[in-house]
């Protein structure tokens, strides 16, 4: 079964997405790290697409998510402006300390956090699809 959920690019909208992730992730099993690592990673691909893909006008991002053969797979859609995140150069770390620089980090961590990620642009929507592997939740660290 596949849940969705459609959001403004409006910052206002990142606590509809926590709850939307937490909601739909409850039953999965999941460690409280492999669930914050998925919630960084898909914040920090939405927060993406809320500063730079619709820069002039409002526009929708649609999240998807569903299980399949032991993994939790996210979907995330827009309708900006054309971006695969999967060529974003690497940040360079010492750089961003030296100069004190904000951001440049998201995308690369979203990558790093998650072990699927992958996209396409199909009928002018930029389509991310990402996944992370579901491992049991050990005794000593409760679920989400």
């Amino acid at each position: 079964m596949t849940d969705k959920l459609r959001v403004k690019n409006d910052m206002a909208e990142v606590d509809r997405i926590r709850v939307f992730l937490k909601e739909n992730l409850k039953e999965s099993n999941l460690s409280d790290k492999d669930f914050y690592r998925i919630e960084v990673s898909i914040l920090e691909i939405v927060l993406n697409i809320i500063r730079y893909a619709y820069p002039d006008e409002e526009g929708d991002i649609l999240i998807s998510t569903w299980q399949k053969e032991g993994k939790v797979f996210f979907e995330i859609r827009d309708n900006g402006i054309p971006f695969d995140p999967r060529s974003a150069e690497l940040p360079d770390i010492k750089e961003l300390i030296r100069n004190e620089k904000v951001g440049g980090l998201g995308i690369f961590l979203s990558r790093k956090l998650m072990d699927g990620f992958e996209y396409k642009r199909e009928s002018d929507q930029n389509i991310l699809t990402m996944y992370k592997k579901i491992e049991e939740a050990k005794a000593s660290d409760s679920s989400v």
